[in-house]
């Protein structure tokens, strides 16, 4: 397996710096959408292309098919962002980026639960590698 371009590590470090901002501001307890809106902000403001609510297609046997899934960030085309607010994050939580990773293309993914007393705990990184 390749490891990711430093192009997708220096990506990846700016949106940990950019929810370090976040959780230092808001702190844990509030909903997925807040941190969603807040996070997409601040990198905004920071100048990194973002992009809320990415749909993710799901291509079987040639046909498009509408499955309803949506990353919460897709940052600079090349970083897939999941968010939670959850006590913890599960195995679900880690197979639903994957699975994202997987049908998006894109190699690389944080998952980041706000819903902690230090948001170094709650920051997940995945590689994805394409077979």
């Amino acid at each position: 397996m390749t490891e990711p371009s430093a192009e997708h590590d220096r990506v990846a470090r700016q949106v940990v710096d950019a929810a370090f901002a976040v959780h230092t501001a808001l702190g844990p307890g509030l909903l997925e959408s807040v941190y969603e809106q807040c996070l997409a902000r601040e990198l905004t403001e920071r100048g990194i292309p973002v992009q809320r609510q990415v749909a993710v297609p799901v291509i079987y046997r040639d046909v498009r098919v509408d499955a309803g899934f949506r990353m919460d960030l897709l940052v600079d085309d090349l970083l897939v962002v999941e968010i939670k607010a959850t006590e913890r994050t599960l195995p679900i939580h880690e197979a639903q980026l994957l699975t994202y990773l997987k049908l998006s293309g894109h190699r690389i993914g944080l998952l980041i639960n706000f819903n902690v007393p230090r948001i170094k705990e709650g920051i997940r990184r995945f590689v994805h590698s394409p077979r």
